[in-house]
């Protein structure tokens, strides 16, 4: 019988989509709700919400992009400072390797074969160290490029939908109490889906990500209660 291995892939564009998505959802929610209980206009609501949506798409994803191009450059500087090792200092480096196959369980011979193998072709030997000794991999030229328009627009999607509801309701409340509809069934499908690819309890993970969603603008709508009350 065929053995498929099922492992989870595109991790990176999984995580940026999260990030996104989750922040997405709660802020421009927890915002919206705030204003709700200070404000009688639908239109500072969305105003508001409107502009809330732009900045963290823009911070959201410049955020991403500046991780992605560090990650890059951090490798980048790693792999020059690899190179100039094994070619400065070529025993210590040997040393290193057979560190890592004796963590493996690897006897001193194997170590040694294994280890004068390597040196033989100095991009396998960088290589290798890169992954085993400071456990880097060579990240996506593209990544951070890729990692600030799946944020950006991730975020816009998820900031969106609790917003919705104040496009087509004349009060703030009522968009509040059609926003809390909208919003909670959002959360709870997007917590399942996250849950779901991430191997974790999906329905645990849901009631998880639709409980800090609900928390967080329960506290911003009491707040601004609190403020307007003064």
């Amino acid at each position: 019988m065929p053995h498929n291995e099922e492992h989870l892939k595109s991790s990176a564009f999984i995580t940026d989509v999260v990030i996104g998505m989750s922040d997405g959802l709660t802020v421009p929610f927890a915002l919206a709700a705030g204003l709700s209980g200070a404000v009688s206009n639908n239109t500072i609501v969305v105003t508001a919400g409107i502009a809330e949506i732009v900045a963290g798409c823009i911070a959201m994803g410049l955020g991403g992009y500046l991780a992605g191009r560090t990650e890059l450059e951090h490798y980048q500087s790693e792999l020059k400072r690899e190179y100039d090792e094994v070619e400065q200092m070529p025993e210590k480096e040997k040393q290193e390797v057979k560190e890592v196959f004796a963590a493996y369980g690897i006897n001193a011979e194997g170590q040694h074969l294994l280890a004068e193998e390597m040196a033989k072709d100095k991009h396998k030997w960088v290589d290798f160290m890169m992954k085993f000794e400071l456990g880097l991999e060579k990240p996506d030229p593209n990544r951070a490029r890729n990692s600030a328009l799946t944020i950006g627009i991730a975020y816009c999607v998820g900031g969106l939908l609790p917003l919705s509801a104040y496009f087509f309701t004349h009060t703030p409340h009522d968009g509040l109490l059609i926003s809390v509809v909208i919003t909670t069934i959002s959360l709870f499908v997007f917590g399942y889906f996250k849950s779901k690819v991430t191997g974790q309890a999906p329905v645990a993970g849901a009631l998880k990500v639709t409980m800090i969603g609900l928390v967080a603008a329960a506290a911003a709508f009491l707040i601004a209660k609190l403020v307007g009350n003064v």
